[in-house]
């Protein structure tokens, strides 16, 4: 069983490289963002980028900086086939992943005006800001001293596997596959 961690940049692609290993390999997804927005719903709050953040930092806070990514290894584990955990950006949850030992982490970029033209396009509840809100959010999340916080930069300096994807979702596919292989001849020669 191998478990993918995905994190990066708001609108970079990370759902896309989540697409591909759920379409193309089979891997079972899960969510931060997935999970904190079930949160959200059940308190009957507007879901936005906000809302995310915020119970995010206050679950962390209230039940440790590893509490929402122990809580979906925990589902993973159960699914005995290979998993993909997306919206990453707290160290204490990779720490947490990479103590499960056939862990890798990928994190994704792109320029930041293209990558706010995709999540103009892609218009879901926390997309709906403008371009100076967007550098505002990712501002936001780049860096913390608190561990309950998100810290984005640090999640992707300990990424595996980095990601640049300025070009096609068939060139961003290739390059993922091509990790794909890698990591399983990896794991076929240990």
């Amino acid at each position: 069983m191998i478990i993918i961690g995905i994190t990066g940049t708001l609108g970079a692609g990370k759902g896309t490289v989540v697409d591909y290993l759920v379409k193309k390999h089979g891997f079972k997804h899960f969510s931060v963002s997935g999970f904190l927005k079930e949160e959200i719903i059940k308190r009957d709050v507007e879901v936005d980028r906000t809302a995310l953040v915020n119970l995010g930092n206050e679950l962390r806070k209230k039940y440790g900086s590893d509490y929402i990514v122990k809580t979906l290894l925990h589902k993973a584990i159960k699914e005995k086939r290979n998993c993909v955990i997306e919206s990453l950006r707290n160290t204490k949850e990779i720490e947490v992943l990479k103590k499960f030992g056939n862990f890798y982490l990928f994190s994704i970029d792109a320029d930041p005006k293209l990558r706010y033209k995709r999540i103009q396009k892609r218009g879901g509840e926390k997309d709906k800001v403008t371009y100076r809100q967007f550098l505002e959010n990712e501002k936001r999340e780049m860096t913390s001293d608190d561990p309950s916080k998100q810290n984005l930069s640090e999640c992707i300096r300990l990424a595996d596997f980095r990601f640049t994807n300025n070009n096609t979702v068939r060139n961003l596919y290739r390059k993922v596959g091509k990790v794909l292989n890698e990591i399983q001849k990896k794991k076929i020669g240990s």
